[in-house]
């Protein structure tokens, strides 16, 4: 199992691989006048050659998580099983395109061998957490949304632990922007349940998603960041830095030496994380 942390700028787009199946979680392109555009195609071409991408994650429908360029090269040129995302409204003009896109490619699919599923997730709407009949490589495990804190669009956002299934497999904690109001209520119902091997850090490094408490219970060995190089937000904030280095072993952002792509997987003894500044095939591969 690996996950590629790519590096969008101000955004999200990761993608995780485990005997030849991926999920891709989040689906952020920057603007096309952007050169990252071409280097965000180049690595999802080299990351996903050879595998077979079962499902995409919208955690949230915010532009820097879900817009209609990253969805539509998702959906339309990998052609995922499913698509799961938070079951809320979110009355924007880019989410109601994101959606539009969403249904013509359930329409446009359906009958065929590979018609794309919906996946509508909120915590008080499912019988169970433990998300069933999505990959036979990966488990799923949702802890947000829940109605009772859905507040603002952050605190809509999926949390979601996803499990690489056998050897070489570890836990992957996925949080969209979730806010420290919400970690109160993750933490104290889910506590233990939380643990992970890395965690996708909160809302991009934010100061307002840095729940200590939860980071006690999550216990990552390894934090991964996204965010921009000189964030216009301050991400990642000095004092989210200084709480997570005193709970990982490692810390990671995507705006480390001038922008870079994050390949964390399993090594000899420990999981690694290599920098990458570069499309490098081998690296991607």
């Amino acid at each position: 199992m690996n996950i590629i942390t790519a590096n969008v700028g101000q955004g999200a787009l990761a993608i995780v691989r485990h005997q030849a199946e991926a999920i891709i979680v989040d689906a952020r392109v920057p603007p096309a006048d952007d050169d990252t555009v071409a280097y965000v195609k180049q690595l999802l071409a080299l990351s996903l050659k050879g595998h077979s991408v079962k499902g995409l994650i919208l955690t949230g429908f915010d532009n820097d998580h879900t817009e209609i360029v990253g969805t539509s090269i998702v959906l339309r040129k990998y052609r995922p099983d499913w698509v799961m995302y938070p079951t809320y409204y979110k009355d924007s003009a880019e989410a109601k395109r994101v959606f539009a896109l969403i249904n013509d490619e359930v329409r446009a699919r359906a009958g065929s061998n590979n018609p794309l599923r919906t996946v509508s997730v909120r915590l008080d709407k499912l019988a169970n957490r433990k998300l069933l009949g999505l990959s036979s490589k990966f488990e799923f495990e949702l802890f947000s949304p829940h109605i009772e804190d859905m507040d603002c669009s952050n605190n809509c956002s999926i949390v979601l632990k996803l499990t690489g299934i056998g050897h070489r497999g570890f836990s992957y904690l996925i949080t969209g922007d979730t806010e420290n109001p919400r970690w109160d209520t993750i933490e104290e119902y889910f506590g233990d349940s939380l643990k992970s091997h890395v965690l996708a850090a909160p809302h991009h490094g934010s100061r307002n998603a840095t729940h200590p408490k939860a980071l006690v219970r999550i216990a990552p060995h390894t934090v991964l960041i996204s965010a921009g190089v000189d964030s216009q937000y301050g991400h990642p904030h000095p004092q989210a830095l200084r709480v997570y280095a005193s709970v990982a072993k490692h810390v990671f952002s995507t705006n480390m030496e001038g922008g870079v792509s994050l390949l964390t997987q399993p090594g000899a003894t420990d999981l690694t994380t290599t920098l990458i500044t570069s499309i490098n095939a081998d690296q991607a591969a």
